[in-house]
């Protein structure tokens, strides 16, 4: 069927994307892999393309379109090429961070640090997980407390991505134990303060070009000036945004699905056995049908979650329906494709191969699937 989501523009960035992934990104991916860490010449690269800070105004550096389909296109791109570790760091900038600077952020605070974001100059991080808090936000025990006119932090967080290298965090702290939900505040830590270390780099299962640490606040004098939007406000700051992380997800799921249904084809039109091609077999189309209607059927509900993001009324409960069904579908799609792979389909210089284990995270981060039925349960609870 046609699709009306995409419009010359897009087709035109599009074209942009590709040309920098084709040059930048899919030569050095299996070395980053290995190193454990992507290059970080890399972002100052997508800076200049114009790549990075696609919401924020032109004034700040940034591409200065809220039409959130760009940031499709460029998921589009990345999964494309499997490149699940490149994808999950522009997410942090564009995704996470950035809208937390641009809705919370004073002049000052965003003068600083926006220009340097969008350019790749500067690493973000955002600092919300710790060993006793996932999906949990409430049982968030790293503390802030007041000293006069500045702020002293304690605790710790862990699985940061880009936390052992980053240049700024906003960084989530219970600021009144008495408070429940009202308790918590953002705040904007800068790398090199004193009292904040990094601690080791985590050995994930997947994604392993993507940085992600441990992070520790001893003591960490902040002044006045880096508290992040309304004091107290910290969930519902963290609510308001996390739409938009989950919907990042739930797009490069779904793109991540239809790159690997788009290897499989390939690979079992040309795969032979038993004296004929594996795409001939009737369980091969069978599984191949299922798959492509799958992503098709979902294809349009992510689409018009996407415009609701872009029309400012995506609710919370949609973008966890989002969330929860296209990782899961991801989860479902890649397997199949590596079985129908066979034993190359076990073999790393596959792509199928790292998709599998680079998939693996998505239905765990940004909120669990189990966290996202209960929310939508509990929706419809109180309908």
């Amino acid at each position: 069927m046609r699709r009306a989501f995409y419009e010359e523009d897009h087709e035109v960035f599009r074209y942009a994307v590709r040309e920098f992934v084709a040059r930048e990104v899919v030569p050095h991916q299996l070395g980053w892999e290995d190193a454990g860490r992507v290059d970080p010449a890399l972002w100052p690269a997508a800076g200049r393309q114009g790549l990075l800070g696609l919401a924020v105004p032109e004034r700040y550096g940034g591409g200065g379109t809220g039409d959130y389909r760009f940031r499709c296109v460029f998921m589009e791109e990345l999964a494309r090429v499997g490149a699940a570790s490149v994808n999950s760091q522009v997410s942090l900038v564009d995704d996470l961070v950035l809208p937390y600077l641009l809705d919370l952020g004073t002049g000052e605070q965003r003068e600083r640090w926006l220009p340097g974001l969008c350019g790749g100059e500067l690493t973000p991080a955002l600092a919300i997980t710790e060993p006793g808090a996932g999906s949990d936000l409430r049982g968030i025990a790293t503390t802030a407390r007041r000293d006069g006119d500045h702020w002293l932090i304690n605790g710790g967080k862990t699985f940061i991505t880009n936390g052992g290298h980053a240049d700024v965090l906003v960084v989530v702290a219970r600021t009144d134990p008495e408070g429940g939900g009202r308790g918590f505040s953002l705040f904007l830590v800068e790398r090199g303060s004193p009292g904040f270390t990094a601690g080791r780099d985590l050995d994930k299962l997947g994604q392993r070009g993507e940085n992600v640490a441990e992070l520790f606040f001893d003591d960490v004098w902040l002044p006045a000036g880096a508290l992040l939007g309304t004091e107290g406000e910290g969930l519902r700051h963290l609510r308001e945004h996390l739409p938009t992380e989950r919907m990042s997800i739930a797009v490069y799921a779904l793109a991540a699905a239809e790159a690997a249904l788009g290897w499989t084809l390939d690979y079992v039109r040309q795969r032979g056995a038993f004296g004929q091609r594996i795409a001939d077999f009737q369980n091969t189309r069978f599984e191949l049908a299922e798959m492509r209607t799958e992503l098709d059927v979902t294809r349009s509900f992510v689409h018009d979650a996407v415009l609701a993001l872009n029309a400012g009324d995506l609710s919370a409960t949609d973008a966890a329906k989002a969330k929860w069904w296209t990782t899961e579908l991801q989860q479902r799609v890649i397997s199949r494709c590596l079985q129908l792979h066979g034993g190359y389909g076990y073999m790393r210089e596959y792509p199928i191969a790292r998709a599998f284990v680079d998939a693996r995270v998505q239905t765990i981060y940004g909120g669990t699937t189990e966290i996202m039925k209960d929310l939508i349960g509990r929706e419809l609870v109180r309908e």
